[in-house]
């Protein structure tokens, strides 16, 4: 197969059993811990990162205020004092001890608290977003998973949501484009492997000619807001690169601001970002919303799905684009309802960053250039 973008660099992720569990709607966020009933049965922790970050918190968090709110049950968030695995626990203890009956934990931070607290806390079911529970010893290679029979780990195709960011910027006309990563963890690499994979597929169905396409590809570390970060991105804008896929929470606001700066666009990630800078053209959207809805409401309902992982992607309506908001020149509904239906039917097959043996492989797709920040 011809490259049209040429880059190079090795992924590892983790990909779990996959499972098909609802979707649903998006709604505001509201950052207001209820202030009654005192007893708070549904409880929300996040390590960094606020709940109304506009960003991947805010989505989970949505979630659990949508559904305690219809069904007037008390809610709390709960957040770490510390950056620890231990202090992670302590915040999982002092929701418990509040009379949490379910937890929603968010992200990869939360794996060794929950594959620990599992066992600890036996009658409280667990939501770990973004994660499978594992111990974290990577002595071996890898760690040992464990999701116990009052836990669920959700998982997203983040490949598949940056295929179609990749897909519509190169369909919109967009020729130079730009990858800033927060941490390089699972998630985020298959949110920007799959927008190299998506960008390449629209050039070749476009007939563009090998290297018409060009792509920046960086990794900031953080998932925090920085001046190194807008620096870096202003770097980039004012070269010439005119759409960055800013994959790192609360560190795209700072790609935002060296956007609306330099009049460069911005695709957002996680949630529909379109409300924070006029310089969002999309974003890459993971279901939070619906799918921490939809798992509380499976513990209310007595069906809640303990010891499986829950895979959210296309074919289930895990993630997608928002067309409604999206700001493109002439990328329409009709172009993102075909590659998109053609993704869900497997006719695009799945984007895999890892072999079928579970090894990381390298993958050669040709690069720009790679700044160091």
């Amino acid at each position: 197969m011809k490259k049209t973008i040429i880059i190079f660099f090795v992924i590892f992720s983790l990909f779990a059993v996959n499972n098909i569990f609802a979707g649903g709607k998006k709604q505001s966020a509201a950052v207001q811990t209820q202030a009654v009933p005192q007893i708070y049965e549904i409880a929300f922790i996040t390590d960094i990162g606020s709940i109304d970050d506009g960003s991947f918190n805010q989505g989970s968090w949505e979630g659990v205020v949508r559904f305690a709110a219809e069904y007037k049950i008390g809610y709390k968030h709960y957040q770490s004092e510390r950056q620890s695995n231990e202090a992670r626990l302590s915040a999982i203890d002092t929701a418990v001890k509040g009379g949490a009956r379910v937890i929603v934990a968010s992200g990869y931070l939360f794996e060794v608290p929950i594959y620990r607290a599992q066992d600890i806390y036996p009658s409280v079911r667990f939501i770990l977003v973004d994660s499978i529970p594992n111990n974290g010893d990577m002595s071996g290679g890898r760690p040992s998973y464990k999701t116990g029979n009052n836990t669920v780990g959700v998982l997203y195709a983040e490949d598949q949501a940056g295929f179609l960011a990749g897909y519509a910027a190169v369909a919109d006309g967009y020729r130079r484009l730009g990858f800033i990563g927060g941490v390089a963890n699972s998630s985020v690499i298959r949110f920007g492997y799959g927008f190299i994979q998506g960008a390449e597929y629209a050039a070749q169905e476009l007939g563009l000619a090998s290297g018409s396409v060009t792509l920046n590809y960086h990794y900031a570390g953080q998932f925090i807001a920085t001046p190194q970060i807008q620096s870096l991105a202003s770097s980039w804008y004012n070269s010439g690169v005119e759409v960055i896929f800013a994959c790192g929470g609360a560190a795209g606001n700072s790609v935002m601001a060296a956007a609306e700066q330099t009049g460069g666009k911005v695709i957002g990630v996680d949630i529909d970002q379109s409300s924070e800078s006029q310089a969002v053209i999309t974003s890459a959207m993971k279901m939070l919303q619906s799918s921490v809805y939809d798992s509380i409401a499976a513990f209310y309902s007595g069906r809640f799905p303990g010891g499986q992982t829950l895979v959210f992607h296309a074919a289930n309506n895990g993630i997608g684009l928002p067309m409604d908001t999206s700001r493109f020149r002439s990328f329409n509904k009709t172009g993102y309802d075909s590659i998109f239906r053609r993704l869900s039917n497997g006719t695009i097959p799945r984007i895999e960053a890892i072999d079928a043996n579970g090894s990381p492989r390298a993958v050669s797709v040709s690069i720009v250039r790679i700044s160091e920040m």
